[in-house]
């Protein structure tokens, strides 16, 4: 049986969030490579070969790229040409969909979110230190607002990616509570908690209520600004 080969050579980004990096991973591995996904696509083009995409540059676990590039051969059966390039790029971009980046609910963290504002007592929301005994966990959160965003990649990525800024304001904030306030708001955006749940963290008053793993990793974090009245600025204020 004659078989037609051709070998392309494929320009292809990802945000590499949720993969193990761009190299395959082996099958037993929980996290895969986006390797993996590349590669399941082209199989469902029923090409004669086993599919192996030659990787041109390795990006670690978590790494995004704008633009990486592989080469990979396929061969069709019987006397089918090779197939058109254009039609290979629509077949993997529409296999690829397959995977899509999950929506946020918007108005359901906005509930939440105001849920927190005011004055209550944030123990939940505290991760414990060495000065948890001496801090006072109630706080007033004066401002919690979730905003549509700009990302520096928005404008490279070739689909619709949403970016969203969450914007906290207090007099001063215990440990972790900005990242687990954090944590707790995009949940409830996945559908992985309850707007009632916000409800009843907050009323536990216990560190120890706050769910596993969900606490917001610390790498989109940023102090913005730091305000002042002139009063404190007095040598006489002490807090």
């Amino acid at each position: 049986m004659q078989t037609c080969a051709a070998r392309y050579l494929i320009f292809f980004q990802y945000a590499g969030t949720k993969y193990s990096g761009v190299m395959k991973a082996p099958d037993h591995q929980a996290v895969e490579g986006v390797q993996n996904h590349l590669e399941k696509a082209v199989q469902k083009l029923k090409p004669v070969n086993e599919v192996s995409f030659a990787i041109s540059s390795r990006t670690d676990s978590g790494v995004h790229a704008l633009c990486n590039s592989a080469h990979v051969d396929i061969q069709r059966r019987g006397d089918k040409p090779p197939l058109p390039e254009q039609d290979l790029v629509d077949a993997l971009n529409f296999h690829l969909k397959s995977e899509p980046i999950r929506r946020l609910n918007i108005n359901a963290m906005q509930e939440a979110a105001a849920l927190l504002l005011g004055t209550h007592d944030f123990s939940t929301f505290r991760a414990l230190n060495s000065e948890t005994p001496f801090k006072n966990p109630v706080k007033t959160l004066d401002l919690a607002q979730l905003d549509p965003g700009l990302s520096f990649s928005q404008r490279h990525f070739h689909r619709d990616i949403q970016f969203w800024e969450l914007t906290f304001k207090s007099r001063s904030f215990l440990y972790r509570q900005v990242r687990r306030m954090t944590g707790v708001l995009v949940a409830v955006g996945q559908g992985r908690l309850s707007i009632h749940q916000i409800q009843e963290l907050l009323e536990a008053r216990d560190s120890l209520a706050f769910p596993n793993n969900m606490t917001a990793p610390a790498h989109g974090l940023f102090l913005t600004n730091v305000g002042y009245r002139d009063a404190d600025l007095s040598p006489n204020v002490m807090d």
